[in-house]
């Protein structure tokens, strides 16, 4: 309860971005994916802006499927290195006020300001100063939640965007928690709100009276978790010193991957990436991962754990990379996501000595 938390939640990223860079993208319907008018129907929405929100388009949508609600929309493909540089810009702010970061995504962080380096006690008055910053230095918008815990934190920066600051305090949480559908609990997903509709639980306030034991015996360990959240309750610190517990390279392509040579192709790009990145972050590993997706937007993964750590070297991580692909997908090859990532890290100076007994 004595935490001060922070999470902070940039408006529509991606486009605010876009919008930035070319304002004549400011009253436009606009949509962050490829466009499905040049890729046969193919393509993910990533984020789009106010506007385009208003005619049902949101993140993850099918690009086929947000044309259909508005076929006005103005598509622009994603600049993901330009992303990742602002987000970078927008972190070295959060270190301005704390070095208690927990990064969620290019867009979103937890920050824990319960002793914050401008000395400043009320968490209100350090996210405005925050937020203000934020806008004069990359001309950009966010939202923030405040509270004692970083469920509600995370709750409160979605309650009022764009531009928002919630905060829930400790005797706020039932009022705030009460009314919340129960889609909005972190943890519930689709399947969940099923169920969980069919069993009556449609809002926060018939999810706290449900027993503990009852919601467990339906949702397993998530029923245990809900019961405290719909409480306030959520001892998670920020996880600001977290290890890296994985490394990886992944595209996804226009058009599918129908040969072994296309595939043994591009195993050799990732496998570049990938090496160049974990001699970046001086690491090795025990596992290599292969991540396939097809054009049914089937994925399967599969891994090999060695004794000993793997060479960071293209044609070593390349040839096991291909014995995976053998395992996964030799005849009939359909690819439009391949990755490649190494996990079981531990830094480059750290190995196994085997002893003669």
């Amino acid at each position: 309860m004595m935490r001060k938390i922070i999470h902070v939640d940039m408006d529509a990223f991606y486009a605010s971005i876009e919008m930035r860079d070319d304002p004549q993208l400011k009253n436009v319907p606009l949509v962050i994916s490829r466009n499905p008018q040049h890729t046969n129907g193919r393509g993910v929405v990533a984020t789009a802006n106010y506007i385009a929100r208003s005619f049902g388009i949101h993140s993850a949508m099918s690009a086929q499927e947000a044309l259909k609600l508005c076929p006005d929309a103005h598509f622009k493909q994603p600049d993901f290195p330009k992303y990742k540089k602002v987000s970078h810009q927008i972190h070295e702010i959060f270190h301005e006020y704390t070095d208690k970061i927990e990064p969620v995504a290019f867009d979103e962080a937890y920050l824990d300001v319960t002793e914050n380096k401008p000395r400043i006690e009320d968490p209100v008055a350090l996210a405005h100063k925050m937020q203000q910053e934020i806008y004069d230095k990359v001309h950009l918008t966010c939202s923030t939640g405040i509270s004692y815990n970083k469920f509600l934190a995370k709750l409160a920066s979605d309650y009022c965007k764009p531009i928002g600051l919630t905060v829930v305090s400790k005797e706020d949480v039932l009022d705030f928690l009460f009314p919340m559908p129960i889609e909005k609990f972190r943890g519930v997903g689709k399947k969940t709100a099923i169920k969980m509709r069919q069993l009556g639980i449609n809002n926060g306030e018939d999810l706290y009276s449900w027993k503990e034991i009852d919601l467990i015996s339906q949702f397993g360990k998530m029923g245990h978790i809900l019961f405290q959240r719909v409480r306030g309750i959520d001892d998670r610190p920020v996880e600001w010193q977290r290890e890296r517990k994985s490394i990886g390279s992944e595209r996804t392509f226009d058009q599918p991957l129908k040969s072994i040579e296309q595939v043994d192709e591009q195993l050799h790009l990732t496998a570049i990436r990938l090496v160049n990145e974990l001699k970046k972050q001086q690491k090795h590993g025990k596992t290599i991962v292969i991540k396939v997706r097809n054009s049914n937007f089937e994925t399967i993964t599969k891994r090999l754990t060695f004794d000993d750590y793997l060479n960071n070297q293209t044609d070593t991580l390349e040839y096991y990379g291909r014995q995976l692909f053998d395992e996964i997908q030799n005849i009939d090859i359909d690819v439009r996501l391949l990755g490649l990532t190494i996990t079981n890290l531990d830094p480059l100076d750290f190995e196994n000595i085997k002893l003669q007994l």
